[in-house]
């Protein structure tokens, strides 16, 4: 049996739309809201004047609304069938929503008079029209997120599922990518360009979802089987040793994800701070094992099926954690590099892995939107915990930015201890009757 790339593709353009949103929206959303006040130098710009600490609270609003929403929607899209399928209602009802409220928050910026830049008390309407767009996106996105993800575990089976997941990150980091080279150039042709290019290549990408992927019909019946949140009946149809597996390893995904937010949130500050690098090159640094993990992203699911999930995902924890321990004694700004790179093969091996090792403990192909949703719990709710903990952490050593190469280290070996309790999770037989009829 051989991955339908073209199939796989396809659904790529779910996540690919959303990478673009997600992307554009944490680049401006945090300038707009700031700019205007007398400790944020945006000469250029118009804002609502707000502080750092109150734009860190409503930049966290994406990661509290997708922690309670996404687990929520997962049950209910797995539990309803219509003449679309199970997904593609949720898909084509937020899709539209989220695009429109992601166009109107430059509109909202536009309605400030630059006269009354940064004076909150005066922007009134154009503050409130700008939290209800910014409100109706982050519901909107964090509600057919896992529909949109849920279609590839639906329509690839169990043993190509971790090759399909390299895939669909490689298509997102293409929009992450696409969407950080372009939109300075679009910007500089009016503030609202790039997000009107956003908006379409969001629309394109829902439009080809809906011409060219076909939900399977074989779960209708179970699907609809316990409608509506009587789903969560789908956890415990697994056998005892499958829950202890699934609380080890949605442990072990919480564990890892807190651990790469404290490089991802601190490493170009470690790169100005203490290597002593320009604000507009440090980032730089961070991009590095990104592009890593996009060249990575498909080979690391090839890797998994040759040696497994689980080891390959340990391998990547192990192989991060060491370079960057090393980096903690070594503190050089040219072998930083070259570790960020390797480190980005690293996370590869995990984080294409972890999502088909969570479905895959699943009882039955009814139930992968659940399971989807139980995903993003664990990863979700490290990005609230992250944050906040790690800024502690660092705020505790003196303002110390080496502290990372010490403290991501010990959530990967964590994490690592959380894997040695997982039992299930490694690809299954595909030998039902669908994937036996898709493949001939």
């Amino acid at each position: 049996m051989k991955l339908d790339y073209k199939k796989t593709f396809l659904i790529g353009f779910g996540f690919f739309g959303i990478s673009v949103l997600w992307t554009m929206y944490n680049a401006y959303v945090p300038i707009y809201l700031q700019a205007g006040n007398p400790g944020f130098d945006a000469p250029d710009e118009v804002g609502f004047g707000l502080r750092a600490g109150l734009t860190g609270v409503i930049m966290t609003l994406d990661n509290v609304a997708a922690f309670f929403l996404l687990p929520l929607i997962g049950v209910w899209s797995d539990r309803v069938w219509t003449r679309f399928g199970r997904r593609m209602p949720f898909i084509l009802a937020l899709a539209p929503i989220a695009i429109l409220a992601f166009v109107l928050i430059p509109v909202a910026v536009q309605m400030i008079p630059p006269e009354l830049n940064g004076q909150t008390d005066q922007l009134v309407t154009p503050l409130a029209l700008f939290m209800v767009a910014v409100g109706l996106f982050l519901l909107a996105m964090a509600c057919f997120r896992t529909p949109v993800i849920a279609l590839m575990p639906d329509l690839t089976p169990s043993p190509l599922r971790s090759q399909a997941n390299g895939v669909i990150n490689m298509m997102g980091g293409i929009g992450t990518l696409m969407a950080t080279l372009g939109s300075g150039f679009l910007y500089s042709m009016g503030r609202m360009v790039p997000f009107l290019f956003g908006a379409v290549l969001m629309a394109a990408a829902v439009l080809m979802l809906y011409f060219f992927v076909q939900e399977r019909r074989d779960v209708e019946i179970e699907a609809r089987e316990d409608e509506g949140l009587g789903g969560l009946r789908g956890v415990q149809r697994v056998s005892p040793e499958a829950r202890r597996s699934l609380a080890f390893l949605m442990s072990a995904i919480f564990c890892w994800f807190v651990g790469y937010n404290v490089v991802e949130t601190f490493l170009s500050s470690y790169g100005v701070s203490e290597l002593g690098m320009s604000t507009g090159r440090a980032p730089l640094l961070m991009g590095v094992a990104s592009l890593a993990f996009l060249a990575f992203a498909v080979p690391a699911g090839y890797v998994a099926a040759r040696f497994g999930r689980r080891r390959t995902i340990i391998s990547g924890l192990a192989i991060f954690a060491l370079l960057l321990t090393a980096n903690f004694f070594l503190r050089s700004g040219t072998l930083i590099w070259p570790i960020m790179a390797i480190g980005g093969v690293g996370w590869a091996l995990v984080n294409i892995n972890s999502l088909p090792m969570v479905v895959d403990i699943s009882a039955s192909d009814a139930d992968l939107g659940t399971y989807t949703g139980l995903y993003y719990i664990a990863s979700q709710f490290a990005a609230v915990v992250g944050p906040i903990v790690n800024g502690y952490i660092v705020e505790w050593g003196g303002n110390d930015y080496n502290l990372i190469f010490v403290v991501t280290p010990a959530f990967f070996l964590l994490a690592i201890l959380c894997m040695l309790g997982v039992t299930k999770g490694e690809a299954k037989g595909a030998d039902s009757e669908y994937w036996m009829i898709q493949s001939a």
